[in-house]
């Protein structure tokens, strides 16, 4: 067996000053590695939607009726508070294991060779969305469940995801200029179709905070809007990002588009349809919660594939660093 390197007294002093630069001095990671790191962090983002709507959609919200203890008197939820805090309180748990997820992408960032500043802030920006998130989720919790600060929480995850996106999507590329593939006509079609979707997503938790589904048994406040009106104009903001889509498609494969964007676009469009598909069956069919908790996990995905749209639109090298050639060595030594 290999013995274990010694640590001297030096080596512990500079781990707690700096135990990032600790690590990043004695490991580096392969670019797979950076790029899983990046993608586990935004899979939890996903999966951190999901629970929260189970928690909504089985009336848990306050199954840990304050924060930032399940209880008064408790930290953990107790079985005199059965199911509701079991929800509740697992979901609370699960963020400790994105919180895990991010500290592990923001370790690989840091420790890659060459050093990625920008690619290590993408890191911190969603610890930061996270520990800020968690704050506004006790919030929710000690305002019992007001619609606006349930929709802010919805809000602040999405961007947790988009920067997630952002990352992932950098950890495969280089840090050089970014380069368009397509011309400027194009990529203001797709800022539209960006803006058109951020405002579908906002428009949908006011659906969520007007409808039926309140997170609690008992009487919460809701939204003073007509869900039916809401859950309209949500349907028609739906089918203007579907319609964006459509003409992206084919707009690229007019203009000799490369494969990247359109690869995304009809990636963009399949989701879009399931998507429609499900809140439609939901609409028709009184919101099943199971159907409703699909539409939440429809809604990250799609603003995933929006991102992805995006960021699929430039290209990033290596930043070229140029040597010293023979000439200009040649040149340096008849000088010397």
């Amino acid at each position: 067996m290999d013995g274990v390197p010694n640590v001297t007294r030096a080596d512990a002093v500079a781990a707690v000053r700096n135990p990032l630069a600790f690590i990043a001095a004695r490991w580096t990671p392969t670019p797979r590695t950076v790029q899983r790191a990046a993608l586990t962090a935004l899979v939890m983002s996903v999966v951190i939607v999901v629970t929260g709507g189970a928690v909504r959609l089985t009336g848990s919200g306050l199954g840990c009726p304050t924060w930032p203890k399940c209880t008064d008197d408790s930290l953990t939820t107790t079985g005199a508070m059965g199911f509701h805090g079991a929800i509740e309180f697992g979901n609370r748990m699960l963020t400790y294991v994105l919180c895990a997820a991010v500290g592990w992408a923001i370790i690989a960032a840091r420790s890659q060779k060459p050093y990625r500043r920008r690619l290590t802030r993408l890191g911190w920006a969603q610890f930061w969305v996270v520990m800020s998130n968690a704050v506004l989720g006790g919030i929710v919790v000690l305002v019992g469940l007001n619609p606006y600060t349930v929709a802010a929480h919805f809000v602040a995850t999405s961007a947790l995801i988009a920067i997630a996106v952002v990352m992932w999507q950098r950890t495969r590329e280089g840090d050089g200029e970014a380069r368009p593939l397509v011309g400027k006509s194009v990529r203001q079609l797709v800022q539209v179709l960006v803006a058109a979707t951020v405002l579908l997503i906002l428009v949908g938790t006011v659906v969520t905070g007007a409808g039926p589904h309140a997170g609690d048994s008992s009487e919460v406040e809701r939204m003073p809007l007509d869900w039916e009106t809401v859950s309209k104009v949500h349907a028609v903001l739906a089918w203007i990002v579907v319609t964006l889509t459509f003409a992206l498609w084919f707009v690229l494969r007019a203009v000799g588009s490369p494969k990247v964007p359109l690869d995304r676009t009809r990636d963009l469009f399949v989701v879009l349809l399931a998507q429609g598909v499900i809140g439609y069956v939901q609409y028709f069919t009184d919101l099943p919660e199971l159907l409703v908790g699909l539409h939440m996990l429809g809604s990250a995905l799609v603003w995933i594939a929006v991102l992805r749209v995006l960021l699929a639109l430039r290209e990033r090298s290596e930043p070229t660093v140029e040597l010293p050639g023979p000439t200009t060595e040649a040149t340096v030594g008849s000088r010397a």
